[in-house]
Protein backbone atom coordinates (compact mmCIF):
# COMPACT_ATOMS: atom_id res chain seq x y z
CA UNK A 1 0.00 0.00 0.00
CA UNK A 2 0.85 3.42 -0.88
CA UNK A 3 2.26 5.65 1.95
CA UNK A 4 2.12 9.08 1.09
CA UNK A 5 3.28 10.15 4.19
CA UNK A 6 6.41 8.92 3.97
CA UNK A 7 6.44 9.98 0.40
CA UNK A 8 6.11 13.61 1.56
CA UNK A 9 8.33 13.73 3.97
CA UNK A 10 11.11 12.19 1.90
CA UNK A 11 10.56 14.63 -0.94
CA UNK A 12 9.68 17.84 1.29
CA UNK A 13 13.37 17.04 2.64
CA UNK A 14 15.30 16.94 -0.44
CA UNK A 15 13.45 20.16 -1.80
CA UNK A 16 13.86 22.13 1.45
CA UNK A 17 17.51 20.83 1.38
CA UNK A 18 17.66 22.42 -2.23
CA UNK A 19 15.92 25.44 -1.36
CA UNK A 20 18.10 25.87 1.21
CA UNK A 21 21.59 26.14 -1.09
CA UNK A 22 20.07 27.84 -3.78
CA UNK A 23 18.88 31.03 -1.05
CA UNK A 24 22.14 30.88 0.84
CA UNK A 25 24.16 30.56 -1.73
CA UNK A 26 25.49 34.27 -1.23
CA UNK A 27 24.07 35.74 2.25
CA UNK A 28 26.54 38.09 3.07
CA UNK A 29 26.65 41.89 2.97
CA UNK A 30 23.42 44.00 1.54
CA UNK A 31 21.51 40.99 0.99
CA UNK A 32 21.92 39.31 4.69
CA UNK A 33 18.54 40.60 5.81
CA UNK A 34 16.76 39.87 2.64
CA UNK A 35 18.22 36.58 2.57
CA UNK A 36 17.34 35.79 6.66
CA UNK A 37 13.42 37.01 5.90
CA UNK A 38 13.31 34.50 2.32
CA UNK A 39 14.97 32.01 4.56
CA UNK A 40 12.46 32.89 7.24
CA UNK A 41 9.30 33.02 4.76
CA UNK A 42 10.06 29.47 3.06
CA UNK A 43 11.17 27.58 6.06
CA UNK A 44 8.01 28.82 7.86
CA UNK A 45 6.48 24.71 7.53
CA UNK A 46 4.74 25.02 3.95
CA UNK A 47 3.33 21.57 2.26
CA UNK A 48 5.19 22.15 -0.31
CA UNK A 49 2.80 20.47 -2.77
CA UNK A 50 3.40 22.64 -5.82
CA UNK A 51 7.16 21.46 -6.17
CA UNK A 52 6.17 17.97 -4.94
CA UNK A 53 3.43 17.66 -7.99
CA UNK A 54 6.34 18.91 -10.87
CA UNK A 55 8.63 15.96 -9.58
CA UNK A 56 5.59 13.40 -9.22
CA UNK A 57 4.54 14.56 -13.22
CA UNK A 58 8.16 14.43 -13.79
CA UNK A 59 8.42 10.51 -12.55
CA UNK A 60 5.07 9.41 -13.80
CA UNK A 61 6.09 9.74 -17.40
CA UNK A 62 9.22 8.28 -16.66
CA UNK A 63 11.32 11.15 -15.80
CA UNK A 64 14.42 11.42 -12.73
CA UNK A 65 13.62 14.30 -10.15
CA UNK A 66 17.37 15.43 -10.93
CA UNK A 67 15.44 16.99 -14.11
CA UNK A 68 13.12 18.90 -12.74
CA UNK A 69 14.32 19.78 -8.96
CA UNK A 70 15.29 23.14 -9.17
CA UNK A 71 12.23 23.72 -11.31
CA UNK A 72 10.03 22.91 -8.72
CA UNK A 73 11.71 24.79 -5.93
CA UNK A 74 11.92 27.60 -8.05
CA UNK A 75 8.22 27.17 -8.55
CA UNK A 76 8.11 27.01 -4.61
CA UNK A 77 10.10 30.59 -4.30
CA UNK A 78 7.21 32.27 -6.74
CA UNK A 79 4.39 30.45 -4.45
CA UNK A 80 6.01 31.47 -1.30
CA UNK A 81 6.45 35.03 -2.56
CA UNK A 82 2.81 35.55 -3.23
CA UNK A 83 1.99 34.27 0.62
CA UNK A 84 4.09 37.40 2.07
CA UNK A 85 2.23 39.80 -0.12
CA UNK A 86 -1.57 38.49 0.35
CA UNK A 87 -0.28 38.71 3.67
CA UNK A 88 0.54 42.34 3.83
CA UNK A 89 -1.23 44.73 5.58
CA UNK A 90 -2.70 46.23 2.04
CA UNK A 91 -3.96 42.78 1.20
CA UNK A 92 -5.26 40.50 3.78
CA UNK A 93 -3.42 41.99 6.63
CA UNK A 94 -2.62 38.57 8.36
CA UNK A 95 -0.73 38.32 11.09
CA UNK A 96 -0.28 34.66 10.86
CA UNK A 97 1.20 32.04 8.25
CA UNK A 98 1.25 28.39 9.22
CA UNK A 99 1.48 28.93 13.06
CA UNK A 100 4.55 31.74 12.96
CA UNK A 101 4.29 35.67 12.78
CA UNK A 102 3.90 36.68 9.04
CA UNK A 103 7.13 38.04 7.11
CA UNK A 104 5.89 41.93 7.58
CA UNK A 105 5.00 40.83 11.51
CA UNK A 106 8.27 39.42 11.72
CA UNK A 107 10.55 41.46 9.93
CA UNK A 108 8.76 44.69 8.68
CA UNK A 109 6.40 46.18 6.05
CA UNK A 110 9.48 47.18 3.42
CA UNK A 111 11.41 44.12 3.97
CA UNK A 112 8.31 41.84 3.37
CA UNK A 113 7.74 43.72 0.21
CA UNK A 114 11.32 43.42 -0.82
CA UNK A 115 11.45 39.56 0.13
CA UNK A 116 8.56 38.81 -2.03
CA UNK A 117 9.73 40.28 -4.62
CA UNK A 118 13.19 39.03 -3.86
CA UNK A 119 11.73 35.10 -4.07
CA UNK A 120 10.05 36.26 -7.37
CA UNK A 121 13.01 37.39 -8.99
CA UNK A 122 15.45 34.35 -7.97
CA UNK A 123 12.63 31.76 -8.71
CA UNK A 124 12.86 33.30 -12.62
CA UNK A 125 16.87 33.39 -12.06
CA UNK A 126 17.20 29.75 -10.96
CA UNK A 127 14.12 28.77 -13.95
CA UNK A 128 16.75 30.59 -16.78
CA UNK A 129 19.80 29.75 -15.13
CA UNK A 130 22.86 29.20 -18.10
CA UNK A 131 23.52 25.88 -18.61
CA UNK A 132 25.80 24.95 -21.50
CA UNK A 133 24.85 20.81 -21.16
CA UNK A 134 21.56 21.83 -22.57
CA UNK A 135 20.38 20.42 -25.63
CA UNK A 136 18.77 22.75 -28.14
CA UNK A 137 15.11 20.52 -27.38
CA UNK A 138 15.49 20.97 -23.74
CA UNK A 139 16.27 25.17 -24.25
CA UNK A 140 12.56 25.19 -26.05
CA UNK A 141 11.05 23.14 -23.36
CA UNK A 142 13.03 25.42 -20.13
CA UNK A 143 11.96 28.42 -22.56
CA UNK A 144 8.23 27.43 -22.84
CA UNK A 145 8.40 26.54 -18.93
CA UNK A 146 9.49 30.01 -18.02
CA UNK A 147 6.33 31.20 -20.05
CA UNK A 148 3.88 29.37 -18.41
CA UNK A 149 4.77 29.68 -14.90
CA UNK A 150 5.39 33.85 -15.86
CA UNK A 151 1.54 33.57 -17.20
CA UNK A 152 0.29 31.71 -14.18
CA UNK A 153 2.04 33.98 -11.62
CA UNK A 154 1.01 37.25 -13.44
CA UNK A 155 -1.64 39.43 -13.84
CA UNK A 156 -3.73 36.82 -15.96
CA UNK A 157 -3.13 33.88 -13.33
CA UNK A 158 -2.45 34.40 -10.12
CA UNK A 159 -2.55 38.02 -9.86
CA UNK A 160 -5.47 38.68 -11.59
CA UNK A 161 -7.35 35.92 -8.84
CA UNK A 162 -5.82 38.29 -6.07
CA UNK A 163 -7.11 41.57 -7.34
CA UNK A 164 -10.41 39.64 -8.11
CA UNK A 165 -10.33 38.16 -4.62
CA UNK A 166 -9.90 42.05 -2.87
CA UNK A 167 -12.81 43.63 -5.44
CA UNK A 168 -15.51 40.71 -4.87
CA UNK A 169 -15.43 41.40 -1.10
CA UNK A 170 -18.59 42.65 0.08
CA UNK A 171 -20.20 41.23 -3.81
CA UNK A 172 -22.15 38.25 -4.09
CA UNK A 173 -20.45 36.50 -7.42
CA UNK A 174 -21.96 34.11 -9.67
CA UNK A 175 -20.63 30.47 -9.23
CA UNK A 176 -18.93 30.56 -12.82
CA UNK A 177 -17.37 33.64 -11.53
CA UNK A 178 -16.15 32.49 -8.33
CA UNK A 179 -14.76 29.17 -9.95
CA UNK A 180 -12.48 31.61 -12.45
CA UNK A 181 -11.19 33.52 -9.30
CA UNK A 182 -9.84 30.10 -7.88
CA UNK A 183 -8.79 28.70 -11.24
CA UNK A 184 -6.67 32.01 -11.12
CA UNK A 185 -5.43 32.71 -7.76
CA UNK A 186 -4.65 28.86 -6.78
CA UNK A 187 -5.28 26.83 -10.06
CA UNK A 188 -2.59 27.97 -12.63
CA UNK A 189 0.31 27.76 -10.47
CA UNK A 190 -0.74 23.79 -9.39
CA UNK A 191 -1.30 23.07 -13.04
CA UNK A 192 1.68 24.57 -14.35
CA UNK A 193 3.75 22.69 -11.48
CA UNK A 194 2.54 19.44 -12.98
CA UNK A 195 3.12 20.74 -16.49
CA UNK A 196 6.67 21.63 -15.70
CA UNK A 197 7.13 18.15 -14.36
CA UNK A 198 6.03 16.31 -17.26
CA UNK A 199 7.60 18.47 -19.84
CA UNK A 200 10.97 18.03 -18.30
CA UNK A 201 10.37 14.53 -17.77
CA UNK A 202 9.50 13.54 -21.48
CA UNK A 203 6.08 13.05 -21.43
CA UNK A 204 3.65 12.69 -24.85
CA UNK A 205 1.13 14.81 -25.58
CA UNK A 206 -1.33 12.59 -24.52
CA UNK A 207 0.43 12.60 -20.99
CA UNK A 208 0.77 16.15 -20.52
CA UNK A 209 -3.02 16.83 -21.33
CA UNK A 210 -4.57 14.27 -19.27
CA UNK A 211 -2.37 15.79 -16.11
CA UNK A 212 -3.19 19.33 -17.04
CA UNK A 213 -6.77 17.83 -16.91
CA UNK A 214 -5.70 16.49 -13.50
CA UNK A 215 -4.00 19.43 -12.10
CA UNK A 216 -6.85 21.51 -13.22
CA UNK A 217 -9.09 19.42 -11.12
CA UNK A 218 -7.01 19.42 -7.82
CA UNK A 219 -6.53 23.26 -8.24
CA UNK A 220 -10.18 24.01 -7.90
CA UNK A 221 -10.73 21.68 -5.30
CA UNK A 222 -7.89 22.68 -3.12
CA UNK A 223 -9.41 26.42 -3.35
CA UNK A 224 -13.11 24.96 -2.68
CA UNK A 225 -11.59 22.50 0.27
CA UNK A 226 -9.53 26.03 1.81
CA UNK A 227 -12.67 27.59 1.78
CA UNK A 228 -14.27 24.80 3.94
CA UNK A 229 -11.45 24.97 6.01
CA UNK A 230 -11.61 28.61 6.72
CA UNK A 231 -15.32 27.60 8.55
CA UNK A 232 -14.57 24.74 10.55
CA UNK A 233 -10.83 23.94 10.28
CA UNK A 234 -9.28 24.10 13.70
CA UNK A 235 -6.90 27.47 13.82
CA UNK A 236 -4.31 26.09 16.28
CA UNK A 237 -3.69 23.37 13.89
CA UNK A 238 -3.92 25.55 10.57
CA UNK A 239 -1.59 28.27 12.33
CA UNK A 240 -3.59 30.78 10.71
CA UNK A 241 -7.26 32.14 12.12
CA UNK A 242 -10.62 30.84 10.97
CA UNK A 243 -13.89 32.87 9.74
CA UNK A 244 -11.46 35.35 7.88
CA UNK A 245 -13.54 34.91 4.93
CA UNK A 246 -17.06 35.50 6.29
CA UNK A 247 -15.34 38.46 8.51
CA UNK A 248 -14.35 40.23 5.09
CA UNK A 249 -17.78 39.21 3.25
CA UNK A 250 -16.15 37.31 0.93
CA UNK A 251 -17.39 35.18 -1.85
CA UNK A 252 -16.46 31.54 -1.16
CA UNK A 253 -17.97 27.85 -2.10
CA UNK A 254 -19.91 26.93 1.31
CA UNK A 255 -21.33 30.58 1.05
CA UNK A 256 -23.11 30.43 -2.31
CA UNK A 257 -23.90 26.57 -2.59
CA UNK A 258 -23.19 25.87 1.26
CA UNK A 259 -21.09 23.43 3.44
CA UNK A 260 -22.28 20.13 2.18
CA UNK A 261 -22.60 20.90 -1.49
CA UNK A 262 -19.37 22.60 -1.20
CA UNK A 263 -17.59 19.01 0.46
CA UNK A 264 -19.60 17.25 -2.49
CA UNK A 265 -17.88 19.67 -5.28
CA UNK A 266 -14.45 18.96 -4.08
CA UNK A 267 -14.91 15.34 -3.71
CA UNK A 268 -16.46 14.93 -7.51
CA UNK A 269 -13.41 17.08 -8.54
CA UNK A 270 -11.14 14.79 -7.00
CA UNK A 271 -12.99 11.49 -8.34
CA UNK A 272 -12.36 13.67 -11.71
CA UNK A 273 -8.62 13.95 -10.78
CA UNK A 274 -7.99 10.63 -10.12
CA UNK A 275 -10.20 9.17 -13.15
CA UNK A 276 -7.92 11.08 -15.46
CA UNK A 277 -4.62 8.68 -14.21
CA UNK A 278 -6.14 5.92 -15.50
CA UNK A 279 -3.70 5.69 -18.45
CA UNK A 280 -0.72 5.60 -15.56
CA UNK A 281 0.14 2.67 -14.09
CA UNK A 282 1.08 2.39 -10.41
CA UNK A 283 3.72 5.17 -11.04
CA UNK A 284 0.82 7.41 -10.91
CA UNK A 285 0.00 6.66 -7.15
CA UNK A 286 1.64 9.64 -5.34
CA UNK A 287 -0.69 11.52 -7.85
CA UNK A 288 -3.71 9.82 -6.96
CA UNK A 289 -2.54 9.81 -3.30
CA UNK A 290 -2.09 13.45 -3.11
CA UNK A 291 -5.30 14.27 -5.07
CA UNK A 292 -7.45 12.91 -1.92
CA UNK A 293 -4.88 14.53 0.41
CA UNK A 294 -5.82 17.69 -1.14
CA UNK A 295 -9.80 17.42 0.15
CA UNK A 296 -8.74 15.12 3.59
CA UNK A 297 -6.13 17.33 4.52
CA UNK A 298 -7.12 19.63 7.89
CA UNK A 299 -4.66 22.93 7.38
Amino acid sequence: MFNLKKYLGEKQAIINRMLDEIITNDSSGLSSRIVSAMNYSTTAGGKRLRPILCISACEVVGGKMEKCLKTACAIEMIHTYSLIHDDLPAMDNDDLRRGKPTCHIAFDEATAILTGDALLTLGFQVLSRNNSDLSKEDVVKRLDIIHRIAVAAGYKGMIAGQMLDILSEGKKLELEELKQLHLAKTGALIETSIYSGAVLGGGNELQIAKLLEYGHNIGLAFQVTDDILNIEGDSDFMGKAVGTDHDRDKSTYPALIGLSASKQFAATLIESAVKTLEMFDKEAEPLRAIARYVIERKK
